[in-house]
């Protein structure tokens, strides 16, 4: 096909009065949901009924997500992260009045009771967590959705493999192939132009699965270089069930590349530059072209298998 590229408990029992000031954990940004081992057996039992007023109570109303410990308040009883204070200059963002080190133990107490759905129940996930073990599942919840893998601009598009597939094919016209094998020539009348772009994204189905090929230019330091590579569309877990090889040569040359396709949860930048893939050099691309080397010709051929 020739192709022109374009957890112990938070500390509620150690503060006795309630507007006693604490100091501050050194990292206020994260929180370790194993440390805080709170007990289902206080959680609510799980109905999916919990209020929208309580889970407004424990919303930020600075970044609108939900709070964890240390939650503070102001001395008029409102409440924000702790990652939010350094945003509003040490002000309450509903009075106006300065913040101090005042912890909501009540508002913390009321979230070890709660046990709430995952984010990604509409991608088919079910399980109810309690409310401090719940980001941590989140983060690694295999319904989680994926990002869109093009990687010819920032496309935000999130979605489950289906609908990533219907939107590769429909809004950025990526071509579509059945089969293991592939043979693809691709061409471009100026290889000297190296700026990073991304030249080519191909899509193969196999397997029941879907691969995407990359191919594309870019620089090794001050080396302009081409790569193409592999990407899995689903779990790395999964991923390791398969392999490829990648083929190109010319005048009786020959350069072939065998690996483990990475999943699209790795960005195809990070796929890229950690050189996981069959680099060619311009100079041996040109030379596998042959002519005057002013037009670059490259056949790559390649294989998907599944390990046994």
């Amino acid at each position: 096909m020739d192709t022109s590229m374009a957890s112990g408990n938070p500390s509620f029992d150690d503060l006795q009065n309630k507007g006693e000031a604490i100091d501050h954990p050194q990292n206020e940004d994260t929180m370790d949901c194993e440390s805080l081992n709170i007990s289902s057996q206080a959680a609510v039992k799980p109905n999916g009924t919990v209020s929208s007023s309580v889970r407004e109570l424990l919303e930020c109303p600075v970044c609108c997500n939900s709070m964890y410990p240390p939650i503070l308040q102001c001395l008029n009883g409102h409440t924000l992260c702790s990652g939010c204070k350094p945003k509003v200059d040490n002000r309450c963002p509903m009075c106006r009045h300065e913040l101090g080190n005042i912890r909501c133990l009540a508002l913390e107490k009321l979230a070890a009771s709660l046990e709430l759905p995952c984010k990604y129940q509409s991608f088919g996930c079910n399980g109810i967590y309690p409310y401090y073990s719940k980001p941590k599942h989140e983060y690694q919840c295999s319904y989680r959705p994926y990002g869109c893998p093009y990687a010819g601009s920032e496309c935000t598009v999130i979605g489950d493999i289906p609908h990533l597939v219907a939107h590769l094919k429909d809004d950025h016209k990526v071509d579509m192939h059945n089969g293991c094998t592939f043979n693809h020539r691709y061409v471009k009348s100026n290889p000297h132009e190296v700026e990073n772009a991304t030249w080519m994204l191909t899509v193969f189905s196999c397997f029941g699965q879907y691969f995407c090929l990359h191919f594309e230019a870019f620089h090794i330091g001050l080396a302009p270089v081409y790569i193409a590579f592999l990407r899995f569309m689903g779990d790395n877990n999964e991923a390791k069930n398969y392999s490829y090889s990648l083929e190109v040569g010319g005048n009786g040359r020959k350069l072939i590349w065998q690996g483990v396709p990475r999943s699209i949860r790795d960005s195809h930048r990070k796929v890229r530059d950690s050189f996981d893939g069959l680099i060619i050099q311009r100079n041996m691309a040109l030379f596998f072209s042959g002519g005057d080397r002013k037009e670059l010709k490259l056949r790559v051929t390649g294989r998907i298998w599944k390990e046994q």
